[in-house]
């Protein structure tokens, strides 16, 4: 085995950065080109269906078949132009991952003949085999009948299969047979439209030309890279996506001189290959730069519709780990994939835009803009405080369950950071009704350098530590894992803030019909939903001992297990605001539950064997080896004599027998825990014995194993180190 470790390093240390080359001079050239965008629906759609398509995207009117038929024949008309053979209706099941069927371009006639073919059937609907894919008892495995069905407002787009052509990607939700959600992409939509509805209605007592309202989102996506082969000569890696073993390096991220350092020339031209590849296919991706950690990365879009934002980044997590292969490396998402540095995000930045181009979460310096946005702020403020539980739920997964308040990362408390200057202003209102922000909020600092150009200081600086932080027009939500699939979230976090909005709009218009003002009614309910949510708002150090105590003094929870936080989808509030709104209903919430569990018992399971594995025919083995070997020695140097000179051999020999007994012992009776949980049949009862009893043998193995890392021959130690895995590249 170590000899697989120093071919892989070997291998590693050769290889050269990929040669990219730019498909052209110009981005606004190629942008998109992979996309059946708006600007290639003008072009082959006739006036008619051109509009009613468009429609279909901006206010979900529904298609008939006959435009359907058009668009189908333009849409492969424009495919098999760029080389497609094949298409696809592209979903996201609930498996965290995304799907895809390939059906050729074509069919056989009755006379035997080849013909192409595709209609405007195929494009509205396929029917993909249901019975494997996750549905949380919503179905019996021998019913395979499922349904996927075009959603026109995410554009079609083709996928390079390398080699074998192109592929062309409908965007589809997916339903079963009985009509419930099997996707993340059905309940999401549902919720951006109610939310779209709720936020239109309030914009009604602000600005009634607004016809619309829009979420946005943004996704920066942190990801570490390791060469390919260290990744193959590390089994936890390929099993679990994370390292159950390795001992801290003597140098980590302690010296935070990766952070926004100089890119690595092979991991550029992955940066750089990808990139090109992500805007064909229309993804805004601008930022790419090194994070904290050693061998860890970051990569941001442009703000986006929510919805097409996460289709964006489900598609770019998968062609992100394409193009890695083409240089040798592996993408790992992995929300904790190396103990004692940073683990991975995908920090989540939701706003709200009115089709007039109002930024809902923007601050203004006038009185009528400044309530407006106040209003839409303390609306969402209230949502999260309401319904902190069911938000902590959304992000909660075996891989989050590691990164969770630690190495900056944000604790599993759900607060909301707003800044000085927004607690401030609130301050005021509650206790004058004054919600005018001052002029000049915006500074520019006085450097002594006459060089630079004045550098402005934004009216709040940034709380990392915030799991949901406002960060100046929009809210961030730091605590989303990096190998989650957004619209988790995002479909919480649109209910919620949906339904308090109706909540609002609700007691307004009761104030209204008892004959007060309407600024006045407004400052009123915003003044009681400051008092009733300031448990929520903390502006310090989220990671700090201190924050914990105060939290439960606020009667805030701190929910550290992933069994227990999921267990808030099946809160009576939770549910009821999913079935007020019509985003799911009870049914539905119930199967995700149970899906969620049975994912978290899998990955645990995974890695306990994964540990068990590795400790025994890996670590012990060896150490049984070296030990050996220095049983020969010290026996060599007693029959010369050296008897004092064998002593530290002999306490060597001890120190690495106690290890090796202790590994074997807690693998064993981590097995047993194991069955022990196997045996039970209650779902959320087999979860918590995962997350507990099984679990807590892994960093009880790990010690052992790692302090056998640092004694026993660097010769010999079989797996691959974490020197050689954040270093390497």
């Amino acid at each position: 085995m170590s000899n697989m470790r120093f071919k892989a390093l070997e291998a590693a240390y050769n290889r050269p950065a990929v040669h990219v080359a730019a498909p052209s001079e110009k981005v606004t050239e190629y942008y998109g080109s992979y996309t059946f965008n708006d600007e290639v629906m003008k072009a082959l759609l006739t006036p008619e269906a051109y509009l009613k398509v468009s429609s279909a995207t901006k206010s979900g009117s529904s298609i008939d078949r006959e435009v359907a038929d058009e668009v189908a024949a333009a849409m492969k008309s424009w495919a098999t132009s760029k080389g497609a053979t094949h298409y696809t209706h592209w979903f996201q099941p609930l498996t965290g991952g995304t799907a895809e069927k390939h059906d050729a371009f074509f069919d056989i006639s009755s006379s035997g003949k080849a013909i192409e073919k595709f209609k405007g059937s195929a494009l509205v609907q396929q029917e993909p085999d249901a019975s494997s894919f996750p549905s949380g008892g919503l179905r019996a495995t021998f019913e395979a009948r499922g349904y996927t069905g075009w959603d026109p407002s995410s554009p079609a787009f083709l996928m390079d299969n390398g080699a074998g052509g192109k592929t062309l990607c409908i965007p589809s939700v997916f339903i079963s047979y009985t009509g419930e959600a099997l996707d993340y992409k059905t309940p999401l939509l549902r919720a951006l439209h109610k939310l779209d509805r709720a936020a239109t209605a309030i914009m009604y007592y602000f600005d009634r030309n607004v016809s619309k309202v829009t979420a946005t989102l943004g996704p920066e996506q942190e990801y570490f890279l390791v060469d390919k082969a260290l990744y193959y000569a590390r089994p936890d890696l390929m099993m679990a996506g994370r390292t159950v073993f390795g001992h801290s390096p003597a140098r980590g991220q302690q010296l935070e001189d990766h952070y926004f350092g100089s890119i690595p020339p092979r991991v550029n031209a992955f940066m750089v290959d990808f990139e090109f590849e992500a805007w064909k296919l229309g993804i805004p991706v601008r930022t790419r730069h090194n994070e904290v950690a050693p061998g860890q990365f970051e990569c941001a879009p442009t703000f986006e519709e929510l919805n097409l934002s996460i289709d964006h980044n489900a598609l770019l997590m998968d062609l992100m780990q394409k193009v890695a292969e083409k240089h040798n490396f592996k993408v790992l998402f992995h929300e904790k994939p190396f103990a004692g540095i940073n683990g991975s995000g995908k920090h989540n930045n939701w706003s709200m835009m009115t089709d007039t181009g109002i930024n809902l979460l923007a601050p203004s310096t006038k009185p009528k803009e400044t309530l407006r946005f106040l209003t839409f702020l303390m609306n969402v403020v209230k949502a999260v405080h309401d319904h902190a539980d069911l938000l902590r739920a959304s992000i909660a997964s075996a891989g989050n369950e590691y990164r969770l308040g630690a190495n900056e990362a944000p604790p599993a408390i759900v607060s909301i950071f707003l800044g000085d200057e927004l607690i401030r202003l609130l301050e005021t209102l509650e206790s004058r009704n004054e919600v005018q922000l001052e002029k000049g909020d915006n500074v520019f600092y006085k450097l002594g350098i006459t060089r630079t150009p004045p550098l402005m200081r934004d009216n709040t600086d940034r709380n990392r530590t915030s799991p949901f932080a406002f960060t100046g027009n929009k809210f961030e939500y730091r605590a989303v894992g990096g190998s989650a699939n957004s619209a988790s979230t995002m479909i919480v976090l649109n209910t919620i803030v949906a339904n308090q909005l109706q909540e609002f709009r609700k007691e307004l218009e009761a104030k209204l019909e008892a004959g007060e003002k309407k600024e006045l009614a407004v400052v009123d309910i915003l003044k009681e939903y400051y008092r009733h949510s300031k448990r929520i708002l903390f502006q310090g150090n989220g990671y700090s001992d201190n924050w914990v105590a105060e939290a439960a003094q606020r009667g805030l929870s701190n929910i550290a297990s992933t069994p227990i936080a999921l267990g808030k989808y099946m809160t009576p509030s939770s549910i009821e605001v999913f079935e007020k709104i019509g985003v799911l209903t009870e049914r539905e919430v119930h199967a995700r539950y149970e899906i969620e569990l049975e994912n978290y018992i899998k990955k645990v399971q995974i890695e306990s064997r994964v540990v068990g594995d590795l400790a025994l025919n890996h670590v012990v083995s060896t150490a049984v080896k070296y030990q050996h070997q220095l049983a020969q020695t010290a026996k060599s140097l007693v029959e010369l004599g050296l008897v004092e000179e064998a002593e530290p051999l002999k306490d060597l020999i001890r120190e690495i027998s106690k290890h090796m007994v202790t590994i074997k012992q807690a693998v064993s009776d981590m097995t047993e825990a194991r069955k022990k949980a196997n045996g039970t049949e209650d779902i959320t009862q087999k979860a918590i014995l995962y997350g507990s009893e099984v679990k807590e043998y892994f960093e009880k193995i790990r010690y052992e194993v790692d302090k056998l890392e640092l004694i026993i021959d660097d010769e010999d130690w079989p797996l691959v180190k974490y020197r050689e895995l954040l270093f390497v590249k």
